[in-house]
């Protein structure tokens, strides 16, 4: 088939993720490890993507119009594979000083953070992941999770435990980022009562929100913002599948993802196969 690999950037969320443990074939990789392996894999198969940002898709008779920020194309069917981005807390401060000290990557920020003190908003596995990640870099982290308990890998929490550079504030909502140029400290609610700690970074790990504002008008999405999609990765508009984190499931995992991605691929092809009958 003709086909356009359309993206806004090469890796996605590969690029913000520590340690792989439980991918196919690896014992034990990185996701900057594994997005290097597939962009490999895309230059063997001399498959070229277009760098653009996608804004919009509509209906055209029985084919479909991809409008991005450079260009449009037209096609017989689409596959939505746009993952999803972190989750803001929407708390004053956070966007007047980020990149002053707030960050959303442990793994591209937290070199940033060397010998300082630094807060990790977040109590799954992604927050954990970042702890893990920044215990030889800073010196001394503080968890801060809104539940009462982890939600996240048995050894994930293990590890956290273990690190005596970590301090867990369990039951805590973040109020507010504070700092003039640079982030100086945040302000939380425990239980009632308002406290404050001294840091010089806060790593934001409180979720995904999935990307798919450019296609609300294409197909139906759920309240969560998640791609709505039966077992076979169809949406409700015949023609448009999709698959990964954008998509309905609430399981994020990179096999789960290739998975569903193969099964929209040939879902596709057959979609395509059954127009020309």
């Amino acid at each position: 088939m003709k086909f356009e690999l359309i993206a806004k950037d090469i890796g996605g969320q590969f690029m913000v993720s520590g340690e792989v443990l439980n991918y196919p074939g690896f014992k034990k990789t990185t996701g900057f490890e594994l997005a290097e392996k597939m962009q490999e894999q895309l230059e063997f198969n001399k498959v070229r993507p277009k760098q653009e940002t996608v804004k919009d898709v509509v209906k055209k008779g029985a084919s479909f119009v991809v409008k991005t920020d450079r260009s449009e194309y037209e096609t017989q069917t689409v596959i939505i594979a746009t993952g999803a981005r972190p989750r803001k807390l929407g708390v004053p401060g956070e966007d007047r000083l980020a990149n002053k000290g707030v960050a959303y990557c442990s793994i591209c920020d937290g070199p940033l953070f060397s010998n300082k003190k630094v807060a990790i908003i977040g109590g799954g596995n992604a927050a954990l992941e970042a702890v893990d990640f920044m215990k030889d870099i800073a010196s001394k982290i503080y968890m801060i999770v809104l539940l009462d308990s982890f939600v996240g890998h048995e050894y994930l929490i293990e590890r956290v435990k273990k690190n005596l550079k970590v301090e867990v504030v369990f039951g805590a909502e973040t109020k507010e980022i504070v700092g003039d140029k640079f982030v100086k400290g945040i302000r939380y609610v425990q239980r009632g009562k308002e406290k404050a700690l001294d840091v010089e970074g806060v790593i934001i790990e409180a979720g995904r929100v999935p990307n798919t504002d450019a296609f609300r008008k294409l197909v139906k999405i759920e309240d969560d913002g998640h791609v709505l999609i039966d077992c076979t990765t169809a949406t409700t508009t015949p023609g448009v599948f999709a698959a990964g984190d954008c998509a309905s499931g609430h399981e994020y995992q990179y096999v789960i993802a290739a998975g569903q991605g193969c099964m929209a691929l040939l879902k596709a092809a057959r979609y395509i196969a059954n127009k020309k009958v």
